[in-house]
């Protein structure tokens, strides 16, 4: 497969990775209120959704100036990850695919949420537990809430456990772009970590 084919290979995987994971948040946002949540495999799978003004998973990140500084630096590791990308597909010696499709699955899963931070607050109105987000607008560029909606509350510990007792085994709310992130980075580390460890 020639240069030019496989960056073309991987710039398709990217863009449908985004538009999936813009499909989903569109569809939720525009279809349930704040903290609906909708049995999909009992009550181990919902699709439970929330709103993370910070960083994935629903961690926080210094109020309203930690939340641009985050975006900045959302975009420019996604410009890194893109400009990285590009040089491996030049380099003689082929880059295993492998490698490849790991980071492009990681940056776009950057560049689905950087889309929600971006954007989301100037096009759609404020969702809230009563209301259903309809075209408008609930905050400035780059102030947008990312949206969640994947819970898979698997179990609950038992009380006798110390720190644990009580408390869901996952507790987390995350998104397909979180999914692709995650995935593309243990995805890397088990199975490519000799390519980086040379790099």
């Amino acid at each position: 497969m020639g240069r030019s084919s496989k960056g073309t290979r991987l710039l398709l995987l990217g863009i449908l990775l985004v538009v999936i994971d813009q499909v989903i948040k569109v569809l939720v946002k525009t279809n349930m209120t704040l903290g609906q949540s909708i049995p999909v495999l009992g009550n181990w799978f919902q699709l439970l959704f929330v709103e993370n003004k910070g960083m994935a998973f629903g961690m926080a990140f210094g109020g309203v100036v930690g939340k641009y500084l985050l975006t900045v630096f959302r975009l420019v590791l996604f410009g890194v990850l893109c400009w990285w990308i590009s040089r491996l597909l030049k380099r003689e010696n082929p880059v295993p695919t492998g490698v490849l499709v790991g980071l492009t699955l990681i940056t776009a899963g950057a560049f689905g949420n950087i889309i929600d931070c971006l954007c989301y607050g100037l096009v759609f109105s404020e969702s809230t537990y009563n209301t259903v987000a309809t075209l408008g607008s609930y905050a400035p560029l780059m102030q947008g809430k990312v949206v969640d909606m994947f819970y898979f509350p698997l179990w609950t510990w038992p009380d006798w456990i110390p720190g644990l007792g009580g408390h869901i085994f996952f507790e987390p709310v995350f998104n397909f772009a979180d999914s692709c992130v995650t995935v593309g980075a243990i995805y890397l580390i088990l199975f490519h970590w000799k390519f980086f460890a040379k790099e």
